[in-house]
């Protein structure tokens, strides 16, 4: 099972829905909140390839996007093969 980490920030309801989402699907995360972690913003942008929006999803290095695009891999079946 791959490792999952998911970039968040405060009053974000993507993040609060992303979470929800992996939890539901019994996918245990690492939250890095990108307001109270020092440099996690810089961090994000660079694993994200420019990215700056949140939540960011990594399942390893692997970046998956924000909740749209992890919402779409759980509708076509792809989110827990993606985890293997």
């Amino acid at each position: 099972m791959k490792s999952v980490t998911i970039y968040t920030g405060p009053l974000c309801a993507f993040c609060d829905a992303a979470k929800k989402l992996l939890t539901r699907n019994n996918v245990k995360y690492k939250e890095i909140n990108i307001s109270t972690v020092d440099g996690a913003m810089d961090e994000m942008i660079k694993k994200a390839n420019g990215k700056r929006t949140i939540p960011q999803i990594f399942f390893d290095d692997q970046h998956i996007g924000g909740y749209d695009e992890t919402r779409a891999l759980e509708k076509e079946n792809k989110l827990q093969e993606l985890l293997k």
